[in-house]
């Protein structure tokens, strides 16, 4: 870039001819006055521009019936863009002042334009943030995201700015700076290795609809347990139950696996599966008193009406042999009767999804007991709704067992044992003088009044 006008200390613009007598008896006061009353209008217009013209903008924004305005000054475009207000005054006003050397002139010159570039540079990235704003208003925000995107946008925004500034600084075309790129372009990818990786993640995250913004994920491998609130370029942001955030690289969701429950929030219903055990012990049949008792409930008595015609024709056909009863004539169990009970209770229960499937079943008898499942799904999926739902069944279901004689099976307890001692201290006071001791396999041995005592048999 060069300067137009002649390089001599008195020559002046045609816009300051009227004071080329003044200027010419006072050449260094004159060129201090002009460069200051320069940078002065440039700050006034700054200021004018700030307190009255973005008054007025944000106020008809304000007012006016659609929103996209409103985002962009939430995004602070037209604030960052009135930086450009005096750089241009500035830009121009330069050739004003008499006296500058040309070469001084050149490197301000340069310095302002390439100020003008950064306004425009951080305009650009003020303008995509407007755009995400205006977007994520929109009803599909949530299952395509664009974040990623507009960040990659504003990557090469930023780039092309830097190759600008420094072309202008250097005073060299911007041509030679993109020839350069291409040797260094092993150096890029090892720069930007995690951005590029996040980028291609991004694409298919959202190609795919794998993931947005409010879905429940679970990612063990970053203990990551909660709603997704953010994806950008190159993170995920995470708010864990515990209120924490965890920020995952975008690229890891196509190199890790995750858990995403919309699904379970799409369909409506949440799983409940939970177990109790039975104690072995407490399982038999049913008396006839119990049968009769039974069949009054109003969840059973369909059950035991064609439980009872079932086994009375399964019975008519294989009789008794004498007074004899012969391990194939069917009887009807306490714990057969009450997986039908909590089957047609589940049935029933107006907190339970009845669409989906619904079940009562044994697994495995195990050392602590036989497990009984409860599988079912809540109608709703908002988490203190559905652990009140699946509290409120096994409240009635713990309630509800010893009805049928069972025993829920519980190890026993430091109070277990206690009572167990006391019971057995009574037992031993009760019995005659004379009666045997009973050890406590440490050398110890109870007496009959229920006191342990040191000695041997």
């Amino acid at each position: 870039m060069s300067n137009d006008s002649p390089d001599t200390a008195m020559d002046v613009h045609p816009l300051l001819m009227p004071l080329e007598g003044w200027i010419a008896e006072n050449p260094v006061l004159a060129g201090i006055v002009i460069a200051l009353t320069v940078l002065a209008v440039g700050e006034i217009l700054h200021r004018l521009f700030r307190h009255y013209v973005l008054r007025f903008l944000h106020y008809v924004a304000e007012h006016s019936p659609v929103d996209w305005d409103q985002a962009f000054f939430e995004a602070r475009l037209p604030q960052r863009l009135a930086w450009g207000v005096p750089i241009l005054v500035w830009y121009t006003g330069i050739v004003l002042v008499p006296g500058l050397p040309s070469d001084w002139e050149t490197v301000l010159r340069r310095v302002l334009l390439a100020s003008m570039v950064v306004v425009l540079v951080r305009g650009g990235d003020a303008l995509l943030n407007g755009v995400n704003l205006i977007y994520q208003g929109l009803p599909r925000a949530r299952e395509r995201p664009i974040k990623g995107f507009l960040q990659v946008a504003n990557v090469v925004i930023h780039l092309a700015g830097l190759i600008l500034v420094v072309s202008i600084v250097m005073d060299r075309s911007p041509v030679i700076f993109l020839s350069g790129l291409g040797a260094m372009t092993a150096v890029i990818l090892l720069v930007f290795r995690d951005t590029l990786l996040s980028l291609v993640a991004g694409i298919q995250i959202t190609t795919n609809d794998l993931l947005r913004v409010g879905d429940w994920i679970d990612m063990p491998q970053f203990d990551a347990d909660g709603d997704v609130v953010d994806i950008a370029l190159n993170s995920v942001t995470v708010q864990n139950w515990d209120r924490t955030l965890t920020v995952i690289p975008t690229h890891k969701f196509l190199e890790h696996s995750f858990r995403n429950w919309r699904g379970m929030q799409e369909s409506g219903g949440r799983r409940i599966m939970r177990s109790f055990h039975v104690d072995l012990t407490t399982v038999r049949f049913l008396t006839d008193d119990e049968v009769e008792r039974f069949g009054k409930w109003e969840l059973l008595r369909d059950y035991i009406e064609q439980k009872r015609s079932e086994v009375e024709a399964h019975n008519r056909d294989h009789p008794a042999e004498g007074e004899i009863e012969v391990p194939h004539r069917r009887r009807l169990t306490n714990l057969g009767t009450l997986r039908a009970y909590l089957t047609a209770y589940l049935r029933s229960h107006p907190g339970l999804h009845q669409g989906m499937i619904m079940m009562v079943r044994q697994l495995e008898p195990e050392p602590e007991g036989l497990p009984i499942q409860i599988y079912a799904f809540a109608g709703d999926t908002r988490w203190p709704i559905f652990e009140g739902i699946q509290a409120d069944i096994f409240d009635h279901l713990l309630a509800t067992v010893p009805e049928f004689g069972l025993r829920i099976y519980q190890k026993p307890s430091g109070a277990d044992l206690l009572e167990g001692v006391r019971q057995l201290g009574e037992s031993l006071r009760s019995e005659p003088e004379g009666a045997s001791r009973v050890s406590d396999g440490r050398g110890r041995f109870m007496s009959a009044g229920g006191r342990l005592e040191e000695g041997s048999e």
